[in-house]
């Protein structure tokens, strides 16, 4: 049985949706302000055409609490940080159809350093 040929997305979106319980003093990417930040992303990448060649994906925790909201785009390794909707909007824009990562919302390089060596 032969499967047709299937393209491999251009970029996947990592979007950490980790939710701490009240209380916890771990904070949390989504939260009561926050909880429709993968939504809005899906359907942006929607309305774009671009559901497909780009895959949003929800992930459990992605290690940097203290900076989220957080989502990682592959490839390239490009951790963006402390989103909104309108820092999603233009990562979109300039990242994904522009091809330039929006320096100003990735993560300080203190918290982001270089891959770990295996």
């Amino acid at each position: 049985m032969s499967l047709p040929s299937v393209p491999q997305p251009t970029f996947y979106i990592f979007k950490c949706e980790q939710a701490s319980p009240p209380g916890m003093p771990k904070p949390s990417c989504v939260n009561e302000n926050t909880r429709d930040l993968f939504n809005h992303t899906a359907q942006s990448l929607m309305q774009k055409g671009l559901m497909g060649p780009v895959q949003a994906i929800r992930t459990s925790c992605l290690g940097r609490c203290q900076m989220g909201p957080v989502m990682l785009i592959e490839p390239g390794h490009h951790m963006y940080c402390q989103l909104s909707k309108e820092k999603i909007d233009k990562i979109i824009e300039e990242h994904i159809l522009g091809g330039n990562p929006v320096v100003e919302y990735l993560m300080p390089e203190q918290y982001w350093g270089e891959p770990a060596k295996l």
